[in-house]
């Protein structure tokens, strides 16, 4: 398949980025995992409390993969700094409802039967990474608006640098270093605060020069808020935010369910959840280059190209999960005891990485057919599928597994791998039935026509 090579190209940097950023998380997780059970739950709820809510404006950024890459695709390279500016702007509004949500939670964090001392530290890390909020966002549009044109090297440094300085400021602020107090999960979180900060001076000083560089004219875009443009974003950005939503919000409340059975089985959980969390980021960049792909190939009115794209980003992603299935089915021991040495949290987690290797196929499969869609344009067909297949299958199940049927944290992991299966078929499903439809003439609902942004 020709465009094996060309998806390949563009998706390795983008993996490698979407791994680094993941790896931020691991080493917070793995640094503070000395101080303890309580100190690794508080560290992992903490941070699904704060993308249960994140997520959201994050989705509404990923209207940028269709807008700008088929405004690449078809030449008008003005449009793309355009939709830079309207993005930078959305980042912004969008995180003061975020932030002010995430500090509203905090009191509720002990209501909702996790261990008090659990709650209590998870709090006080919600309370610091929240502030991260405004420049996270401004990141991914910066990072959006590159990838869509190509530019995806540059994630990927960025991300390396960003890592080598989680990693220092973890040492200096969590255990205490050069003269510094040692300041516990706190110390974590400001760690990744001042990353963010990091990662978004470097992109945009990145986009500014390369614009210089070629003559692009980034720095002559208007830089006033455009409505009209704000709608179209908002149009596309808001299936995907609520899917985002659907699909982190199971996570979160099985979280919270997973605290209810006690501190080490909440451990365990956020210890395969990472795990899990680290081989996803594989087919999570793999669609990225697909929905740019697809993009990049609506813009030049190939559709024979865009669903070529498609495909190869599927066999791409799907491959790869399936043999992360099969490690995760061998080599269970050693993958959990990169994240914890506690004997306890390690027994709790091993039936539930066997759970999670049921799942990596269908959950690669799922992530980059989303990817897919979302190059034509079509963001609320992955929405429709996540709400069907995680809140009324995947979640039901699991809860009544787990409690009423006893069967714990297991029940509750079956239930989630229920769910990633349903959503996984469903939208290769759809992806064919889109790519069919284009076969026989007719246009994909919500496919986007080129419109310029300021006409």
């Amino acid at each position: 398949m020709g465009e094996l090579g060309p998806t390949v190209r563009l998706a390795g940097p983008v993996v490698l980025a979407e791994l680094g950023w993941m790896a931020m998380g691991v080493v917070d997780l793995v640094m503070v995992g000395a101080l303890g059970a309580d100190s690794i739950a508080a560290v992992g709820l903490g941070n699904v409390m704060y993308f249960a809510v994140a997520v959201a404006g994050i989705g509404m950024l990923l209207g940028l993969d269709a807008l700008v890459s088929q405004a690449f695709g078809a030449g008008r390279i003005d449009q793309c700094h355009r939709w830079l500016v309207q993005a930078c702007w959305l980042s912004v509004v969008m995180a003061v409802p975020v932030v002010g949500l995430n500090l509203a939670l905090i009191p509720w964090l002990g209501n909702w039967g996790v261990a008090p001392e659990v709650a209590a530290l998870a709090g006080e890390y919600l309370g610091v990474l929240s502030w991260g909020t405004v420049p996270l966002f401004l990141y991914f549009a910066v990072r959006r608006y590159l990838q869509a044109m190509n530019r995806v090297g540059v994630a990927m440094a960025t991300l390396l640098g960003a890592n080598l300085l989680n990693a220092g400021l973890n040492w200096v602020l969590i255990h205490g270093a050069l003269g510094l107090p040692a300041l516990g999960v706190v110390g974590s979180a400001w760690s990744t605060v001042m990353g963010r900060v990091a990662m978004f001076a470097a992109l945009a000083a990145y986009a500014v020069w390369h614009s210089r560089r070629h003559g692009t004219g980034l720095e002559a875009t208007p830089r006033a808020i455009d409505l009209k443009a704000q709608r179209r974003m908002v149009g596309l950005g808001w299936p995907a935010a609520i899917q985002l939503l659907l699909e982190v919000g199971v996570f979160a409340i099985a979280a919270v369910l997973a605290g209810r059975l006690g501190s080490a089985e909440l451990a365990a959980h956020e210890v395969v959840l990472n795990a899990a969390s680290v081989t996803f980021m594989v087919p999570l960049g793999v669609a990225q280059a697909g929905a740019v792909r697809v993009g990049q190939a609506i813009g030049r009115r190939d559709r024979a190209g865009a669903a070529r794209a498609g495909w190869a980003a599927l066999l791409l992603g799907g491959g790869f999960m399936a043999c992360m299935g099969v490690v995760f089915l061998t080599v269970p021991r050693p993958i959990l005891e990169v994240f914890t040495r506690e004997s306890e949290v390690i027994r709790v987690a091993l039936p539930l990485l066997a759970a999670a290797a049921a799942f990596q196929l269908f959950d690669g499969l799922q992530v980059v057919a989303g990817g897919a869609l979302r190059g034509t344009g079509d963001t609320r067909t992955p929405l429709l599928a996540n709400l069907a297949a995680h809140w009324t299958i995947g979640l039901p199940v699991g809860y009544v597994l787990a409690f009423p049927m006893g069967r714990g944290l297991v029940g509750l992991w079956i239930g989630l791998a229920v769910g990633l299966i349903c959503v996984g078929v469903f939208l290769v499903g759809s992806w064919a039935w889109t790519v069919g439809r284009w076969r026989n003439g007719d246009p994909k609902p919500g496919e986007l026509e080129h419109q310029p942004v300021n006409s």
